[in-house]
């Protein structure tokens, strides 16, 4: 088994005017703080989560994008919710099948960020590592990581059926790459349901829904880049 089959186990220019192009739609808990640790703003009206940004930014000073490595965390406890319903030692989820996970999901989440600059009309892509003044730097993170039926290799034959193959919270970090001051930080948590209808789920179903998640977000980050840069109000 590929080491990408085992995901999920898996399975413009102001303020304003860069939230209302970026994110339209959830609003805040009450308690959400209005600006945040490093000073960005809680932006109104956005299809993302949440979404905090730098007083006065504007990105279309910035010509170029790299994309950091996408780190993936797990929901608190995850691994010991897993074995405590498992009878058999060898379908019990191990280190090596979370280590899997993480470096799988860390890399579809990359690719997608890059696949969506890279979609014509592209957007000026460079490696990180050269990525210098005139460069956002995306630093997108999976977090919260719950996996409902993870599919791990095992003796003899087991099937899972659910619901739902599971959810995540992207967390995005847009910074200034030579200084690397955060400008943007999008927050924003999905979960795959599957109509409320039983569904086996195995490494390619799971896989699937966790590139459809990572799809919709690339699309409206996306979305919002081309509105801000190229006044796209579609």
């Amino acid at each position: 088994m590929k080491l990408k089959d085992k995901v999920f186990g898996l399975g413009q220019s102001s303020l304003g005017g860069v939230a209302l192009a970026l994110l339209i739609g959830c609003s805040a808990s009450p308690t959400t703080p209005e600006i945040s640790h490093d000073g960005l703003v809680l932006q109104d009206d956005t299809k993302f989560g949440l979404v905090y940004a730098k007083p006065g930014v504007d990105i279309r000073d910035y010509e170029n994008f790299a994309v950091h490595h996408c780190t993936v965390a797990f929901r608190k406890n995850w691994q010991r919710d897993q074995n405590s319903t498992r009878r058999s030692t060898s379908r019990r989820i191990n280190d090596s099948d979370m280590d899997a996970i993480r470096v799988s999901l860390g890399e579809l989440c990359e690719t997608e960020f890059l696949s969506v600059l890279s979609t014509e009309p592209v957007y000026s892509v460079v490696p990180e590592e050269q990525a210098a003044a005139g460069t956002l730097l995306l630093k997108p993170n999976i977090i919260n990581l719950d996996v409902v039926a993870p599919d791990v290799s095992s003796p003899g034959v087991s099937r899972s059926y659910t619901t739902e193959s599971g959810e995540m919270t992207l967390f995005l970090e847009v910074a200034d790459a030579s200084t690397g001051e955060t400008l943007f930080r999008i927050v924003d948590r999905r979960r795959n349901l599957n109509a409320m209808r039983l569904q086996w789920s195995n490494s390619v179903t799971n896989t699937a829904d966790a590139k459809r998640i990572l799809n919709a977000w690339g699309e409206q980050f996306r979305e919002g880049l081309d509105r801000i840069y190229r006044g796209n109000n579609s």
